[in-house]
């Protein structure tokens, strides 16, 4: 156990920290897999929109690399632009 009252206190907020990074890459995942599953143009192109701000804020906070949140802005696009 840390000894120090900073070190203490840094165990706390990384374990915060932490749930707030899981909770909010998690929920990116389910959007992530519910775009896959429209299956028109209509149905994907807002939801598209909202995924590519989460990867976005995913990985200006560091959670993903930003190459990895520009890979999959891609493919999705991708994938929403061959939707009839």
């Amino acid at each position: 156990m840390a000894n120090h009252k900073s070190s203490i206190k840094r165990i706390r907020s990384n374990s915060a920290k932490r749930l707030r990074n899981r909770y909010q890459a998690k929920t990116t995942r389910n959007a992530i897999k519910t775009l896959r599953s429209a299956t028109t143009k209509e149905d994907a192109a807002p939801l598209l929109s909202k995924v590519i701000s989460m990867l976005d804020r995913l990985a200006k906070k560091n959670v993903i690399h930003k190459n990895k949140a520009s890979n999959n802005k891609s493919k999705l696009t991708k994938f929403v632009s061959k939707l009839a």
